[in-house]
Protein backbone atom coordinates (compact mmCIF):
# COMPACT_ATOMS: atom_id res chain seq x y z
CA UNK A 1 0.00 0.00 0.00
CA UNK A 2 1.20 3.23 -1.34
CA UNK A 3 0.20 6.57 0.76
CA UNK A 4 -0.42 9.67 -1.40
CA UNK A 5 -1.38 12.98 0.20
CA UNK A 6 -4.62 11.03 2.58
CA UNK A 7 -5.34 8.35 -0.02
CA UNK A 8 -3.70 5.33 -0.36
CA UNK A 9 -3.27 3.03 -2.96
CA UNK A 10 -2.07 -0.47 -4.57
CA UNK A 11 -1.11 -1.88 -7.42
CA UNK A 12 -3.33 -4.39 -9.39
CA UNK A 13 -2.80 -6.52 -12.67
CA UNK A 14 -5.18 -7.24 -15.47
CA UNK A 15 -6.13 -7.28 -18.58
CA UNK A 16 -9.10 -5.90 -20.60
CA UNK A 17 -9.27 -6.33 -23.65
CA UNK A 18 -9.37 -9.94 -25.07
CA UNK A 19 -11.44 -11.93 -26.56
CA UNK A 20 -13.19 -15.71 -26.23
CA UNK A 21 -16.03 -17.36 -28.57
CA UNK A 22 -18.87 -14.92 -27.66
CA UNK A 23 -18.23 -13.79 -31.02
CA UNK A 24 -15.61 -14.60 -33.46
CA UNK A 25 -12.74 -16.37 -31.13
CA UNK A 26 -12.42 -19.51 -29.39
CA UNK A 27 -13.76 -20.49 -26.00
CA UNK A 28 -16.62 -20.03 -23.37
CA UNK A 29 -16.98 -16.83 -21.83
CA UNK A 30 -16.93 -19.11 -18.29
CA UNK A 31 -13.43 -20.57 -18.92
CA UNK A 32 -11.97 -16.89 -20.05
CA UNK A 33 -12.89 -15.59 -16.99
CA UNK A 34 -11.58 -18.76 -15.12
CA UNK A 35 -8.16 -18.78 -16.72
CA UNK A 36 -8.66 -14.62 -15.81
CA UNK A 37 -8.73 -15.22 -12.38
CA UNK A 38 -6.10 -17.80 -11.87
CA UNK A 39 -3.40 -14.74 -12.39
CA UNK A 40 -5.13 -11.67 -12.78
CA UNK A 41 -6.58 -9.08 -10.31
CA UNK A 42 -9.27 -8.12 -12.77
CA UNK A 43 -10.41 -8.21 -16.64
CA UNK A 44 -12.82 -7.86 -19.21
CA UNK A 45 -13.39 -10.08 -21.91
CA UNK A 46 -14.28 -8.43 -25.54
CA UNK A 47 -17.04 -9.47 -27.94
CA UNK A 48 -16.86 -8.05 -31.48
CA UNK A 49 -20.03 -5.63 -32.28
CA UNK A 50 -19.42 -4.49 -35.36
CA UNK A 51 -17.52 -2.99 -38.63
CA UNK A 52 -19.47 -0.07 -40.15
CA UNK A 53 -16.46 0.48 -42.84
CA UNK A 54 -16.13 -3.37 -43.65
CA UNK A 55 -14.58 -3.78 -46.92
CA UNK A 56 -17.56 -5.88 -48.43
CA UNK A 57 -17.30 -6.56 -51.87
CA UNK A 58 -13.81 -6.93 -52.20
CA UNK A 59 -12.42 -9.72 -54.26
CA UNK A 60 -10.05 -12.11 -51.66
CA UNK A 61 -11.87 -10.66 -48.38
CA UNK A 62 -14.92 -12.24 -48.64
CA UNK A 63 -14.16 -14.95 -46.20
CA UNK A 64 -12.91 -12.09 -43.49
CA UNK A 65 -16.15 -10.44 -44.39
CA UNK A 66 -18.39 -13.63 -43.36
CA UNK A 67 -16.81 -14.47 -40.05
CA UNK A 68 -16.90 -11.22 -38.68
CA UNK A 69 -20.44 -10.43 -39.67
CA UNK A 70 -21.40 -13.68 -38.07
CA UNK A 71 -19.38 -12.81 -35.02
CA UNK A 72 -21.56 -9.74 -34.52
CA UNK A 73 -24.57 -11.24 -34.69
CA UNK A 74 -23.62 -14.08 -32.17
CA UNK A 75 -22.61 -11.79 -29.77
CA UNK A 76 -25.90 -9.28 -30.26
CA UNK A 77 -28.16 -12.53 -29.65
CA UNK A 78 -25.84 -13.33 -26.21
CA UNK A 79 -25.66 -10.27 -24.87
CA UNK A 80 -28.20 -10.38 -21.95
CA UNK A 81 -26.11 -13.92 -20.89
CA UNK A 82 -22.84 -12.24 -21.89
CA UNK A 83 -23.56 -9.25 -19.38
CA UNK A 84 -25.04 -11.76 -16.42
CA UNK A 85 -22.23 -13.48 -16.49
CA UNK A 86 -19.88 -11.13 -15.64
CA UNK A 87 -22.00 -9.87 -12.73
CA UNK A 88 -21.59 -14.02 -11.44
CA UNK A 89 -17.99 -14.20 -11.31
CA UNK A 90 -17.54 -10.30 -10.36
CA UNK A 91 -16.24 -10.68 -6.64
CA UNK A 92 -14.80 -7.30 -5.10
CA UNK A 93 -11.98 -7.63 -3.06
CA UNK A 94 -10.57 -10.32 -5.06
CA UNK A 95 -11.39 -10.51 -8.69
CA UNK A 96 -13.10 -8.15 -10.57
CA UNK A 97 -14.43 -7.96 -14.02
CA UNK A 98 -16.68 -6.54 -16.33
CA UNK A 99 -17.95 -6.88 -20.11
CA UNK A 100 -16.69 -4.67 -22.91
CA UNK A 101 -16.91 -5.02 -27.24
CA UNK A 102 -15.06 -3.57 -30.04
CA UNK A 103 -16.08 -1.73 -32.87
CA UNK A 104 -13.75 -1.71 -35.75
CA UNK A 105 -12.43 0.96 -38.48
CA UNK A 106 -10.59 0.95 -41.38
CA UNK A 107 -10.66 4.94 -41.19
CA UNK A 108 -10.54 5.50 -37.71
CA UNK A 109 -8.63 3.21 -35.78
CA UNK A 110 -10.18 0.12 -33.68
CA UNK A 111 -11.38 0.91 -30.41
CA UNK A 112 -12.94 -0.98 -27.45
CA UNK A 113 -15.46 -0.16 -25.71
CA UNK A 114 -16.35 -0.25 -22.06
CA UNK A 115 -19.76 1.25 -20.15
CA UNK A 116 -20.00 1.46 -16.67
CA UNK A 117 -23.81 -0.10 -16.90
CA UNK A 118 -23.39 -2.92 -19.42
CA UNK A 119 -26.91 -3.57 -18.89
CA UNK A 120 -27.52 -0.46 -21.69
CA UNK A 121 -26.80 -3.13 -24.67
CA UNK A 122 -24.65 -2.43 -27.54
CA UNK A 123 -24.37 0.88 -29.67
CA UNK A 124 -22.94 0.63 -33.66
CA UNK A 125 -23.26 4.12 -34.91
CA UNK A 126 -21.60 4.49 -38.06
CA UNK A 127 -18.04 6.18 -37.33
CA UNK A 128 -16.08 6.96 -34.26
CA UNK A 129 -16.81 10.75 -33.87
CA UNK A 130 -20.73 9.30 -33.57
CA UNK A 131 -19.33 6.89 -30.79
CA UNK A 132 -17.97 10.06 -29.17
CA UNK A 133 -20.61 11.66 -28.41
CA UNK A 134 -22.64 8.90 -27.48
CA UNK A 135 -20.20 8.74 -24.79
CA UNK A 136 -20.85 12.39 -23.84
CA UNK A 137 -24.38 12.13 -23.90
CA UNK A 138 -24.36 9.10 -21.32
CA UNK A 139 -22.47 10.76 -19.36
CA UNK A 140 -24.93 13.59 -19.53
CA UNK A 141 -27.26 11.48 -18.39
CA UNK A 142 -25.41 9.89 -15.07
CA UNK A 143 -23.48 7.48 -16.56
CA UNK A 144 -20.01 6.70 -17.88
CA UNK A 145 -17.84 5.45 -20.52
CA UNK A 146 -14.50 4.87 -22.62
CA UNK A 147 -13.56 4.54 -25.82
CA UNK A 148 -9.85 2.56 -25.85
CA UNK A 149 -7.58 2.97 -29.03
CA UNK A 150 -6.08 -0.46 -29.77
CA UNK A 151 -3.38 -1.89 -32.06
CA UNK A 152 -2.70 2.19 -32.54
CA UNK A 153 0.51 1.87 -34.75
CA UNK A 154 -1.37 0.72 -37.96
CA UNK A 155 -1.22 3.38 -40.64
CA UNK A 156 -4.50 5.25 -40.52
CA UNK A 157 -6.82 3.93 -43.49
CA UNK A 158 -5.68 0.23 -42.03
CA UNK A 159 -7.20 0.12 -38.71
CA UNK A 160 -4.61 2.13 -37.06
CA UNK A 161 -5.12 5.45 -34.79
CA UNK A 162 -6.38 8.83 -36.92
CA UNK A 163 -5.21 11.26 -34.18
CA UNK A 164 -7.72 13.85 -35.98
CA UNK A 165 -10.28 11.80 -34.29
CA UNK A 166 -9.18 10.65 -31.21
CA UNK A 167 -10.44 12.72 -28.21
CA UNK A 168 -8.58 12.35 -25.30
CA UNK A 169 -11.59 14.06 -22.73
CA UNK A 170 -13.92 9.94 -24.25
CA UNK A 171 -10.13 8.07 -24.36
CA UNK A 172 -8.27 9.12 -21.40
CA UNK A 173 -6.22 5.97 -22.08
CA UNK A 174 -4.64 3.52 -24.74
CA UNK A 175 -3.26 0.43 -25.36
CA UNK A 176 0.55 0.35 -26.46
CA UNK A 177 1.12 -3.17 -26.05
CA UNK A 178 -0.35 -6.57 -27.20
CA UNK A 179 -0.18 -9.16 -28.96
CA UNK A 180 0.42 -7.18 -32.29
CA UNK A 181 3.36 -5.51 -30.79
CA UNK A 182 4.28 -2.55 -29.08
CA UNK A 183 3.93 0.82 -30.52
CA UNK A 184 5.01 3.19 -27.96
CA UNK A 185 7.44 4.22 -30.88
CA UNK A 186 8.38 2.93 -34.13
CA UNK A 187 11.75 1.24 -33.31
CA UNK A 188 10.76 -0.34 -29.62
CA UNK A 189 10.56 -3.82 -29.52
CA UNK A 190 8.58 -6.28 -29.78
CA UNK A 191 7.81 -5.43 -33.79
CA UNK A 192 4.34 -5.43 -35.38
CA UNK A 193 4.47 -8.80 -37.25
CA UNK A 194 0.49 -9.51 -38.05
CA UNK A 195 -1.26 -9.94 -41.07
CA UNK A 196 -2.30 -6.93 -40.48
CA UNK A 197 1.12 -4.61 -41.50
CA UNK A 198 3.91 -2.76 -39.81
CA UNK A 199 3.93 0.11 -37.62
CA UNK A 200 4.30 3.81 -38.96
CA UNK A 201 5.82 5.98 -36.76
CA UNK A 202 3.15 9.06 -36.74
CA UNK A 203 0.42 6.05 -35.35
CA UNK A 204 2.45 5.73 -32.45
CA UNK A 205 2.14 6.55 -28.53
CA UNK A 206 5.24 8.62 -28.78
CA UNK A 207 3.35 11.12 -31.72
CA UNK A 208 0.42 11.49 -30.10
CA UNK A 209 2.30 12.73 -27.34
CA UNK A 210 4.53 15.06 -28.89
CA UNK A 211 1.44 16.48 -30.46
CA UNK A 212 -0.30 17.91 -27.24
CA UNK A 213 -1.90 14.44 -26.74
CA UNK A 214 -3.04 13.78 -22.81
CA UNK A 215 -3.62 9.87 -22.27
CA UNK A 216 -2.23 6.95 -20.21
CA UNK A 217 -1.09 4.06 -21.82
CA UNK A 218 -1.82 0.19 -20.79
CA UNK A 219 -1.00 -3.33 -22.44
CA UNK A 220 -3.87 -6.05 -23.22
CA UNK A 221 -3.12 -9.41 -24.54
CA UNK A 222 -5.78 -9.10 -27.45
CA UNK A 223 -5.72 -12.79 -26.88
CA UNK A 224 -8.45 -14.68 -29.05
CA UNK A 225 -8.79 -18.13 -27.54
CA UNK A 226 -10.22 -17.70 -24.11
CA UNK A 227 -7.28 -17.10 -21.68
CA UNK A 228 -7.36 -13.09 -20.52
CA UNK A 229 -3.68 -12.28 -19.54
CA UNK A 230 -1.90 -14.82 -21.43
CA UNK A 231 2.00 -13.86 -19.91
CA UNK A 232 3.55 -12.38 -22.88
CA UNK A 233 0.97 -10.62 -25.21
CA UNK A 234 0.36 -7.76 -22.59
CA UNK A 235 -1.08 -6.69 -19.51
CA UNK A 236 -2.46 -3.28 -17.62
CA UNK A 237 -1.40 -2.03 -14.16
CA UNK A 238 -3.51 0.60 -12.33
CA UNK A 239 -3.30 2.01 -8.81
CA UNK A 240 -6.32 2.51 -7.43
CA UNK A 241 -7.78 2.93 -3.66
CA UNK A 242 -10.00 -0.57 -3.82
CA UNK A 243 -10.39 -3.73 -6.00
CA UNK A 244 -13.61 -2.92 -7.13
CA UNK A 245 -15.25 -1.92 -10.21
CA UNK A 246 -15.52 1.57 -9.02
CA UNK A 247 -11.88 1.41 -8.01
CA UNK A 248 -10.56 0.07 -10.71
CA UNK A 249 -12.85 2.41 -13.31
CA UNK A 250 -11.36 5.47 -11.02
CA UNK A 251 -7.90 4.70 -11.38
CA UNK A 252 -8.47 4.48 -15.42
CA UNK A 253 -10.04 7.70 -15.52
CA UNK A 254 -7.33 9.13 -13.93
CA UNK A 255 -4.38 7.62 -15.88
CA UNK A 256 -3.02 5.76 -13.04
CA UNK A 257 -2.24 2.87 -15.41
CA UNK A 258 0.62 1.65 -16.95
CA UNK A 259 1.06 -1.07 -19.92
CA UNK A 260 3.23 -4.20 -18.97
CA UNK A 261 4.52 -7.52 -21.29
CA UNK A 262 3.51 -9.87 -19.11
CA UNK A 263 5.44 -10.31 -15.86
CA UNK A 264 3.77 -8.36 -12.73
CA UNK A 265 6.39 -5.53 -12.44
CA UNK A 266 5.26 -2.70 -9.99
CA UNK A 267 5.90 0.47 -11.56
CA UNK A 268 5.21 3.85 -9.57
CA UNK A 269 6.24 7.18 -11.06
CA UNK A 270 5.82 10.31 -9.69
CA UNK A 271 6.87 14.32 -10.57
CA UNK A 272 6.73 16.62 -7.25
CA UNK A 273 4.74 13.65 -5.56
CA UNK A 274 2.05 13.73 -7.99
CA UNK A 275 1.21 9.97 -9.49
CA UNK A 276 1.45 9.57 -12.91
CA UNK A 277 -1.48 10.50 -15.12
CA UNK A 278 -1.24 14.08 -13.65
CA UNK A 279 -1.35 17.14 -15.24
CA UNK A 280 0.88 19.72 -13.38
CA UNK A 281 1.06 23.83 -13.08
CA UNK A 282 4.48 25.06 -14.65
CA UNK A 283 7.36 24.41 -11.73
CA UNK A 284 10.97 25.36 -12.61
CA UNK A 285 12.23 22.09 -10.47
CA UNK A 286 10.68 19.06 -11.29
CA UNK A 287 11.71 16.34 -8.44
CA UNK A 288 10.81 13.19 -10.27
CA UNK A 289 10.94 9.31 -8.54
CA UNK A 290 10.63 6.07 -9.58
CA UNK A 291 9.85 2.83 -7.76
CA UNK A 292 10.11 -0.61 -9.51
CA UNK A 293 9.40 -4.23 -8.11
CA UNK A 294 10.08 -6.06 -10.97
CA UNK A 295 9.67 -9.86 -11.90
CA UNK A 296 13.24 -10.28 -12.71
CA UNK A 297 16.26 -8.76 -12.83
CA UNK A 298 16.60 -5.51 -14.10
CA UNK A 299 17.81 -4.18 -17.05
CA UNK A 300 17.57 -0.69 -17.26
CA UNK A 301 15.31 2.00 -16.19
CA UNK A 302 14.50 4.52 -18.30
CA UNK A 303 13.20 8.38 -17.78
CA UNK A 304 12.03 10.11 -20.71
CA UNK A 305 11.07 14.04 -21.89
CA UNK A 306 9.25 15.09 -24.61
CA UNK A 307 10.06 11.10 -26.37
CA UNK A 308 14.07 11.76 -25.38
CA UNK A 309 15.59 10.07 -22.56
CA UNK A 310 16.45 12.09 -20.26
CA UNK A 311 18.59 10.06 -17.50
CA UNK A 312 19.17 5.93 -17.54
CA UNK A 313 19.53 3.75 -14.96
CA UNK A 314 21.90 0.83 -15.83
CA UNK A 315 20.57 -1.73 -13.54
CA UNK A 316 22.05 -5.26 -14.55
CA UNK A 317 26.11 -4.50 -13.29
CA UNK A 318 25.43 -4.41 -9.46
CA UNK A 319 27.75 -5.93 -6.26
CA UNK A 320 24.35 -7.48 -4.96
CA UNK A 321 24.73 -10.11 -7.86
CA UNK A 322 26.62 -13.84 -6.81
CA UNK A 323 30.08 -13.95 -8.17
CA UNK A 324 31.22 -17.14 -9.62
CA UNK A 325 32.90 -19.32 -7.14
CA UNK A 326 31.28 -17.39 -4.08
CA UNK A 327 29.36 -19.97 -1.57
CA UNK A 328 27.30 -17.50 -0.57
CA UNK A 329 24.64 -14.76 -1.74
CA UNK A 330 26.64 -11.53 -2.09
CA UNK A 331 24.69 -8.08 -0.59
CA UNK A 332 22.91 -10.41 2.35
CA UNK A 333 23.59 -10.48 5.64
CA UNK A 334 23.88 -13.73 7.52
CA UNK A 335 23.69 -15.53 4.15
CA UNK A 336 20.01 -14.98 3.69
CA UNK A 337 17.87 -12.99 1.70
CA UNK A 338 14.61 -12.79 -0.18
CA UNK A 339 14.28 -13.46 -4.21
CA UNK A 340 12.52 -14.83 -6.73
CA UNK A 341 12.41 -18.13 -8.32
CA UNK A 342 10.57 -18.92 -12.13
CA UNK A 343 10.17 -22.64 -12.56
CA UNK A 344 9.50 -23.07 -16.67
CA UNK A 345 7.74 -26.13 -17.70
CA UNK A 346 7.06 -27.41 -21.41
CA UNK A 347 9.21 -27.42 -24.68
CA UNK A 348 9.13 -31.13 -26.55
CA UNK A 349 7.31 -31.46 -29.96
CA UNK A 350 4.90 -29.16 -31.18
CA UNK A 351 1.86 -30.28 -31.40
CA UNK A 352 1.99 -33.12 -28.85
CA UNK A 353 0.07 -32.77 -26.09
CA UNK A 354 1.26 -33.11 -22.62
CA UNK A 355 -0.35 -32.90 -18.84
CA UNK A 356 2.32 -30.97 -16.26
CA UNK A 357 1.37 -32.06 -12.11
CA UNK A 358 4.37 -29.49 -10.51
CA UNK A 359 4.76 -29.57 -7.04
CA UNK A 360 7.48 -26.91 -5.87
CA UNK A 361 8.15 -26.65 -2.28
CA UNK A 362 11.22 -25.56 -0.27
CA UNK A 363 13.49 -26.89 2.71
CA UNK A 364 15.41 -24.57 4.89
CA UNK A 365 13.63 -21.66 3.92
CA UNK A 366 10.29 -20.21 3.36
CA UNK A 367 7.82 -20.28 0.04
CA UNK A 368 6.58 -16.16 0.51
CA UNK A 369 4.47 -15.64 -2.46
CA UNK A 370 4.03 -17.34 -6.13
CA UNK A 371 2.56 -15.27 -9.61
CA UNK A 372 1.69 -17.36 -12.01
CA UNK A 373 2.84 -17.41 -15.54
CA UNK A 374 0.61 -19.04 -18.00
CA UNK A 375 -0.38 -19.73 -21.35
CA UNK A 376 -3.82 -19.49 -23.73
CA UNK A 377 -3.76 -21.89 -26.75
CA UNK A 378 -2.62 -19.30 -30.02
CA UNK A 379 -5.06 -19.94 -31.84
CA UNK A 380 -6.41 -16.68 -34.23
CA UNK A 381 -7.94 -18.14 -37.24
CA UNK A 382 -11.64 -18.35 -36.66
CA UNK A 383 -11.73 -21.48 -39.21
CA UNK A 384 -9.42 -23.45 -36.63
CA UNK A 385 -10.11 -24.75 -32.64
CA UNK A 386 -8.14 -26.48 -30.89
CA UNK A 387 -9.97 -29.01 -29.59
CA UNK A 388 -12.59 -27.55 -27.73
CA UNK A 389 -10.01 -27.55 -24.54
CA UNK A 390 -9.26 -24.03 -23.87
CA UNK A 391 -8.85 -23.94 -19.81
CA UNK A 392 -6.44 -26.08 -18.69
CA UNK A 393 -4.76 -24.89 -15.84
CA UNK A 394 -5.15 -25.21 -11.69
CA UNK A 395 -2.78 -23.36 -9.79
CA UNK A 396 -2.90 -23.63 -5.45
CA UNK A 397 -0.65 -23.09 -2.45
CA UNK A 398 -1.69 -26.08 -0.54
CA UNK A 399 0.19 -25.61 3.26
CA UNK A 400 3.20 -24.26 1.84
CA UNK A 401 3.55 -26.29 -1.30
CA UNK A 402 2.82 -24.82 -4.82
CA UNK A 403 0.93 -26.83 -7.12
CA UNK A 404 0.24 -26.24 -10.85
CA UNK A 405 -1.39 -29.01 -13.25
CA UNK A 406 -1.74 -27.62 -16.62
CA UNK A 407 -1.04 -28.43 -20.04
CA UNK A 408 1.32 -27.82 -22.91
CA UNK A 409 1.56 -28.73 -26.50
CA UNK A 410 4.82 -27.69 -27.52
CA UNK A 411 6.37 -24.17 -28.75
CA UNK A 412 4.69 -23.73 -32.27
CA UNK A 413 7.44 -21.68 -33.67
CA UNK A 414 11.32 -21.18 -32.15
CA UNK A 415 10.02 -17.42 -31.17
CA UNK A 416 6.67 -18.55 -29.64
CA UNK A 417 6.38 -18.93 -26.38
CA UNK A 418 3.78 -21.56 -24.88
CA UNK A 419 5.32 -23.01 -21.75
CA UNK A 420 3.78 -22.78 -18.55
CA UNK A 421 5.01 -21.90 -15.40
CA UNK A 422 4.96 -19.57 -11.85
CA UNK A 423 7.34 -17.56 -10.01
CA UNK A 424 7.97 -18.01 -6.73
CA UNK A 425 9.44 -15.72 -4.09
CA UNK A 426 10.65 -16.67 -0.73
CA UNK A 427 13.46 -16.44 2.20
CA UNK A 428 16.29 -18.40 1.40
CA UNK A 429 19.95 -18.94 2.99
CA UNK A 430 22.73 -20.95 1.49
CA UNK A 431 21.37 -24.43 3.06
CA UNK A 432 18.04 -23.84 1.36
CA UNK A 433 16.60 -26.54 -1.15
CA UNK A 434 14.25 -26.17 -3.75
CA UNK A 435 12.34 -29.40 -4.42
CA UNK A 436 10.25 -29.82 -7.68
CA UNK A 437 8.00 -32.78 -7.98
CA UNK A 438 7.14 -33.12 -11.75
CA UNK A 439 4.72 -35.61 -12.43
CA UNK A 440 5.98 -38.00 -9.73
CA UNK A 441 9.48 -37.61 -10.31
CA UNK A 442 11.68 -35.58 -7.94
CA UNK A 443 14.31 -32.95 -9.23
CA UNK A 444 16.18 -30.73 -6.07
CA UNK A 445 18.60 -27.82 -6.51
CA UNK A 446 20.09 -25.72 -4.13
CA UNK A 447 19.46 -21.65 -3.97
CA UNK A 448 23.15 -20.99 -4.18
CA UNK A 449 23.69 -22.71 -6.81
CA UNK A 450 20.62 -21.34 -8.89
CA UNK A 451 22.23 -17.98 -7.96
CA UNK A 452 25.04 -19.06 -10.07
CA UNK A 453 23.32 -20.52 -13.13
CA UNK A 454 20.08 -22.05 -14.32
CA UNK A 455 19.66 -26.04 -14.15
CA UNK A 456 17.16 -28.05 -16.38
CA UNK A 457 15.51 -31.32 -16.11
CA UNK A 458 14.08 -33.37 -18.86
CA UNK A 459 11.17 -35.67 -18.04
CA UNK A 460 12.70 -38.58 -20.21
CA UNK A 461 14.82 -38.99 -23.37
CA UNK A 462 15.53 -36.63 -26.26
CA UNK A 463 12.52 -33.92 -26.98
CA UNK A 464 10.24 -35.68 -23.94
CA UNK A 465 9.98 -31.77 -22.79
CA UNK A 466 11.25 -30.75 -19.88
CA UNK A 467 11.55 -28.01 -16.83
CA UNK A 468 13.68 -24.79 -16.23
CA UNK A 469 14.44 -23.81 -13.04
CA UNK A 470 15.61 -20.18 -13.88
CA UNK A 471 18.47 -18.33 -11.99
CA UNK A 472 17.45 -17.33 -8.75
CA UNK A 473 17.27 -13.50 -8.47
CA UNK A 474 18.11 -11.41 -5.27
CA UNK A 475 15.26 -8.86 -3.87
CA UNK A 476 18.31 -6.50 -4.55
CA UNK A 477 18.03 -6.68 -8.64
CA UNK A 478 14.64 -6.89 -8.85
CA UNK A 479 13.74 -3.67 -6.41
CA UNK A 480 15.05 0.06 -7.12
CA UNK A 481 14.53 3.02 -5.80
CA UNK A 482 15.59 6.06 -8.03
CA UNK A 483 15.28 10.05 -8.05
CA UNK A 484 16.00 12.87 -10.38
CA UNK A 485 15.38 16.58 -10.23
CA UNK A 486 15.30 18.17 -13.56
CA UNK A 487 15.04 22.03 -13.90
CA UNK A 488 12.66 23.68 -16.06
CA UNK A 489 15.85 25.36 -17.65
CA UNK A 490 17.14 21.84 -19.02
CA UNK A 491 19.42 20.64 -16.43
CA UNK A 492 19.05 17.84 -14.04
CA UNK A 493 20.36 16.37 -11.32
CA UNK A 494 20.39 12.48 -10.54
CA UNK A 495 19.94 11.55 -6.67
CA UNK A 496 21.20 8.01 -7.86
CA UNK A 497 19.24 4.83 -6.38
CA UNK A 498 19.22 2.41 -3.52
CA UNK A 499 18.52 -1.32 -3.87
CA UNK A 500 17.16 -2.95 -0.82
CA UNK A 501 14.49 -4.95 0.72
CA UNK A 502 11.02 -3.60 1.23
CA UNK A 503 11.61 -0.31 -0.81
CA UNK A 504 8.07 1.52 -1.41
CA UNK A 505 7.70 4.26 -3.45
CA UNK A 506 7.09 7.92 -2.62
CA UNK A 507 9.67 11.03 -1.83
CA UNK A 508 12.55 10.62 -0.01
CA UNK A 509 15.54 8.24 -0.55
CA UNK A 510 15.78 4.76 -0.44
CA UNK A 511 15.90 2.61 2.51
CA UNK A 512 18.08 -0.24 1.40
CA UNK A 513 21.86 -0.82 1.86
CA UNK A 514 22.77 1.53 -0.84
CA UNK A 515 25.29 -1.12 -1.76
CA UNK A 516 25.04 0.24 -5.09
CA UNK A 517 24.29 3.61 -4.80
CA UNK A 518 25.37 6.59 -7.47
CA UNK A 519 25.43 10.07 -7.74
CA UNK A 520 26.07 11.90 -10.79
CA UNK A 521 25.44 15.31 -12.57
CA UNK A 522 23.79 15.28 -15.46
CA UNK A 523 22.50 18.16 -18.25
CA UNK A 524 20.15 18.02 -20.70
CA UNK A 525 18.72 20.35 -23.38
CA UNK A 526 15.04 21.47 -22.94
CA UNK A 527 12.80 19.88 -25.66
CA UNK A 528 9.10 20.87 -25.17
CA UNK A 529 6.61 18.31 -27.22
CA UNK A 530 5.76 20.05 -30.38
CA UNK A 531 3.88 23.40 -29.52
CA UNK A 532 1.62 21.37 -26.57
CA UNK A 533 3.18 24.20 -24.00
CA UNK A 534 4.21 21.65 -22.14
CA UNK A 535 6.99 19.59 -21.10
CA UNK A 536 6.10 15.31 -20.44
CA UNK A 537 7.95 12.77 -18.76
CA UNK A 538 7.11 8.75 -18.32
CA UNK A 539 9.11 5.69 -17.71
CA UNK A 540 10.40 2.55 -19.36
CA UNK A 541 11.74 -0.22 -17.45
CA UNK A 542 13.29 -3.64 -19.13
CA UNK A 543 14.01 -6.44 -17.29
CA UNK A 544 17.14 -8.83 -18.28
CA UNK A 545 14.48 -11.39 -19.65
CA UNK A 546 12.90 -8.95 -22.20
CA UNK A 547 10.02 -7.79 -20.34
CA UNK A 548 9.13 -4.44 -20.16
CA UNK A 549 6.81 -1.91 -18.47
CA UNK A 550 5.73 1.76 -20.03
CA UNK A 551 4.69 4.42 -17.50
CA UNK A 552 1.25 6.62 -18.00
CA UNK A 553 2.94 10.16 -18.68
CA UNK A 554 3.09 13.33 -16.39
CA UNK A 555 2.74 16.33 -17.72
CA UNK A 556 4.48 19.56 -16.70
CA UNK A 557 2.64 23.47 -18.12
CA UNK A 558 5.25 25.38 -19.50
CA UNK A 559 5.46 29.05 -17.86
CA UNK A 560 3.17 31.57 -19.21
Amino acid sequence: MKENGKRQMKCYCGDIHNHCGVSYAHGSLEDALTNARLQLDFASVTGHSSWPDMPEGVEGLENVVDYHAAGFAKLEAGWREFVDTFDGFNEPGRFVCFPSYEIHSLAEGDYTVYLKDGKRGMFRPPNIRDFQGIIRRVRREGGDGFLMPHHIGYKTGYRGINWDVYDENVSPFIEVISMHGCSESDECSPDYLHTMGPRRGGCTMQAGLAAGGHFGVIGSTDHHSAHPGSHGYGRAGVWAEELTRDGIWEALKNRRCFALTGDRIELDFRVNQSMMGTILPYTREREISVSVIAGDALDCVDLLKNNRVLQRWNCIESPLWPSGGGTSLRGTSGGGCRGKLFIEAGWGEAGVRREWDIAVSVENGVLVDFEPRLHGVDVVDPEQGHAGEYQFSRLWDQEGVIRLKTVTWGNPTVRTNANQGVCVELEANEDTVVRVEVNGRNFSKRVRELAEGSEVFYLGGFLSGAVHLHRFVPEGLYTREMRYVDLGSGSGSDSGFGGGAGTGAGAGTGSGSGEDSYTSSTTRTNTPGAGAGEDFYYVRVRQRNGQLAVSSPIWVRMKA
